[in-house]
């Protein structure tokens, strides 16, 4: 999931949280939930925020769910832009974004992520 740290907030962008969907998966949807709970902001359409006291259950969180081996690494991870620095109680779930080439539309998207 695409990460940013902005003010000792993260913020997941909002085309990578864990949707909801009614008659879904019970993990996926419980994973939805389990995030949204510990989430300051979790609006539709808007990135989720997570306020550094609750890196630590975000961190055990993903952790959690990964251990399950029923979501992918890509659903768990958190994925920051190379030039943040890594908190330490978030390194277990974290990596930097590829630094390959992007597309056109790949452009776009991240432009409007701030």
């Amino acid at each position: 999931m695409r990460a940013y740290i902005e003010n000792d907030v993260v913020f997941l962008h909002k085309d990578d949280v864990p949707p909801y969907k009614k008659g879904g998966s019970t993990v996926r949807n419980s994973y939805f939930w389990a995030l949204r709970s510990i989430a300051g902001r979790a609006n539709r359409g808007q990135a989720w925020e997570f306020e550094s006291d609750v890196w630590l259950a975000l961190q055990r969180m993903l952790l959690s769910f990964g251990e399950s081996r029923y979501l992918g690494l890509q659903e768990i991870m958190l994925e920051f832009p190379t030039d943040h620095e890594i908190p330490a109680v978030l390194k277990a779930v974290s990596t930097w974004q590829d630094s390959g080439e992007d597309s056109e539309q790949d452009s776009v998207i991240e432009s409007a992520w701030p």
